[in-house]
């Protein structure tokens, strides 16, 4: 159930320790705000010099109040803290709200404060948000104790910048955007991201779930925390595009950086990732609107050529297909359009709009109702007619027979999405006029800039976590859980390594290690050739000539090996059986353990290409066979698993159980920091690992 924050969002009473008169100080306006609902509950100032403050009396110290404290807000210079979190304490609080700077952000003494303080409040039984933040709020309980008000609604907007706050409200205001709650993160010390958006995910008022954050904490528990929200949660972070502080020693650490870590958590949990406050305010103002569809088929409609060609290149960078239109649905476009118009994809009214302004109505009506339709993208000069001074619409009053029957045609479409419910966004280059705020009032998103209705529409289908929807939307899967940790990999050597995933079901050819020329040739005796000579004990042994394909038999082996020791002098090499590479496409599955999100699978185009290519894709580890499959069939080269120029289809099937596998052995074993099958052969008949390494963590 998560933990229990109701004193934090609804308390029996307040106190603000360090309330001010000086507007200067931020105990001034937590102060102001907290006195905005006097009479919901009991709202008590305290100021060690007492007197007044916001022209009422200050107490000198909580235990002065003369009766318990639910919730103390504590906003005093650092060196007072600790005494007064131990007053509140002492007061019966059960919820404190950290104003006070100076810890963890500080350096290792700050960070050692922070964890004392923290440790006491939870042995008192009490929760704490922050230090370092700038307060909460609460509008469905009428608990202001931030320093700026946020317009009541929907939206649970947990941040770690009060000015990126403070953004999205002013972004949301045209949108009717407004929120549930404000909490400000700060050093999350006790209360954290995931317990919020935990506690979010319970609130009935509470529609979607907004973060802007830094520091995921445990990013993992963050993922699973929104998977299960069962509300839409809507991401915006810094820093994703800085690599891993690790040292790479592997292509899949090498590859993996921190932007495609927090993709793919997001991906897996079906978290609405953003990059811009812009972009956040976009995509919470479609799922705020009208339904939500698993489908991505979507049909572009417009009076204006280049608005159509220019919104359905943008609906495809968002995501979405565009595909030309069925001949049923293109017959029933022409019963209602003239001659001129195209209904392909885009549907282009080519001026009709002019001569009749329901046609507009008409037209969404039949792409509404196709069943080769999952959405649609209505783009170009609608309200323009009603907005016009002196032009086609003929005056600003709206009064022209134009403007009213742009107008009608709103209401018309309007009543068609009421019939036939499908994602229907709109951008307008008269996005204020009055046809268009009839689309917005009932739920239709409309916006100025086509990449904004694209990126709106995008948010609006698809798959989303299990449970968040709204309309026809296929449910992600629930996160696979990490499982139990297994015996610790003492030996992250080659053969080790292969001995480990072969014992998870992985399989490899035939490998003996050899160290001399007897092991080599007693080795040699165990298999057929052609055989692979590999030598052991080398970082990237391609790379070093550490490896010889096609040895056809024992002397070519000898030979190879005399070669590859004079030059190389490894202890040990590998002599293994060669794989028929016909027909075989070459993958890559490597896992890397994130300091937030854990282990991290990526699978690519594989072999000794894999960098210089950088064909990949990446999911949070351990990945169900499905999962898998999905990604391999996500790759850019996803055409060679069909077969091309004749070549028969490879066993995608046998591929994905091997990184089923791959992944679930990395999953359960910390220590390992990069594990690694490269390749992984991908053939008609089956699937076979021909290299691994492991690097383990290094304390």
């Amino acid at each position: 159930m998560g933990r229990d924050l109701t004193a934090l969002f609804d308390p029996a009473s307040v106190a603000v320790v360090g309330a001010s008169d000086d507007p200067a100080k931020y105990g001034h306006a937590v102060a102001s705000q907290a006195l905005r609902a006097p009479g919901r509950r009991p709202v008590h100032l305290v100021n060690r010099r007492g007197g007044t403050v916001l022209g009422r009396t200050a107490a000198t110290s909580l235990s002065a109040i003369g009766e318990p404290v639910e919730l103390v807000v504590i906003s005093v210079p650092g060196a007072g803290f600790e005494a007064a979190v131990d007053d509140a304490l002492a007061c019966g609080a059960k919820a404190v709200v950290a104003i006070t700077a100076g810890f963890a952000e500080a350096g290792p003494a700050g960070l050692a404060r922070q964890r004392a303080v923290a440790d006491r409040v939870r042995a008192a039984g009490a929760v704490l948000v922050g230090p370092n933040c700038l307060g909460i709020a609460d509008n469905t309980t009428e608990l202001y104790l931030a320093s700026d008000r946020f317009a009541p609604g929907g939206v649970a907007l947990l941040s770690q910048s009060g000015n990126l706050a403070l953004e999205l409200q002013l972004r949301g205001e045209p949108y009717g955007l407004g929120f549930s709650r404000f909490v400000s993160l700060g050093n999350q010390a006790d209360v954290t991201l995931v317990d919020l958006v935990e506690d979010c995910a319970r609130h009935r008022a509470t529609s979607a779930i907004a973060v802007y954050a830094e520091d995921f904490g445990d990013g993992r528990a963050f993922a699973t925390a929104a998977a299960a929200a069962g509300k839409p949660v809507v991401l915006l972070t810094a820093g994703r595009g800085s690599a891993s502080a690790r040292s790479a020693q592997s292509h899949t650490g090498a590859l993996t950086t921190s932007a495609d870590v927090v993709a793919a958590a997001c991906r897996d949990a079906g978290v609405e990732l953003v990059r811009t406050p812009r972009e956040m305010t976009v995509v919470l103002a479609a799922l705020a609107a009208g339904p939500r569809t698993s489908g991505r088929r979507t049909a572009v409609f417009t009076d204006g050529g280049g608005h159509g060609a220019v919104a359905a290149d943008a609906a495809e960078d968002a995501g979405l297909d565009v595909p030309e239109l069925d001949a049923a649905t293109q017959d029933g476009l022409r019963g209602v359009l003239w001659e001129q118009s195209s209904v392909g994809n885009p549907v282009d009214l080519a001026g009709m709009g002019e001569q009749r302004p329901l046609s507009y109505a008409d037209a969404v009506g039949e792409l509404l109702a196709a069943d080769g339709v999952d959405a649609v993208l209505m783009t170009g000069y609608f309200g323009g007619y009603a907005a016009s001074e002196g032009g086609l619409g003929g005056g600003a009053d709206g009064g022209s027979v134009l403007a009213e029957g742009e107008t009608r045609a709103a209401k018309e479409i309007v009543a068609h999405l009421a019939a036939v419910p499908k994602p229907l966004v709109v951008q307008s280059m008269y996005p204020r006029s009055a046809s268009c705020r009839v689309l917005a009032e009932a739920g239709v998103p409309v916006f100025a800039a086509t990449e904004d209705a694209a990126r709106a529409l995008a948010a609006m289908t698809g798959r989303v976590s299990s449970g968040a929807g709204g309309g026809a939307v296929a449910p992600l899967p629930p996160l696979p859980p990490l499982p139990p940790a297994a015996a610790p990999l003492r030996d992250p050597g080659y053969h080790a390594v292969r001995a480990l995933l072969a014992g998870a079901g992985v399989p490899f050819p035939a490998a003996r290690e050899v160290t001399d020329e007897a092991g080599l040739l007693a080795a040699a005796a165990e298999f057929d050739g052609p055989y692979v000579l590999k030598a052991l004990h080398l970082l990237h042994k391609s790379d070093a000539g550490g490896v010889a394909l096609r040895l056809a038999d024992r002397d070519a082996l000898l030979a190879a090996y005399r070669e590859m020791h004079g030059r190389l002098g490894a202890p040990a090499y590998s002599v293994e059986a060669m794989a028929d590479l016909t027909d075989g496409v070459e993958l890559i599955v490597g896992v890397n353990r994130d300091p937030r999100f854990g282990p991290v699978a990526m699978v690519g185009l594989g072999g000794v290409l894999t960098e210089t290519l950088r064909d990949v894709a990446f999911a949070l580890a351990p990945v169900p066979a499905g999962r898998a499959a999905e990604l391999l069939r996500s790759l850019r080269s996803a055409a060679l698993l069909d077969g091309v120029r004749g070549r028969p289809a490879l066993d995608v099937a046998a591929a994905a159980a091997a990184v089923e596998r791959i992944t679930a052995v990395a999953a359960a074993h910390p220590e390992i920091a990069e594990l690694e099958v490269n390749p992984l052969l991908v053939r008609p008949d089956g699937a076979l690992a021909l290299d691994a390494r492991a690097v383990l963590d290094t304390p």
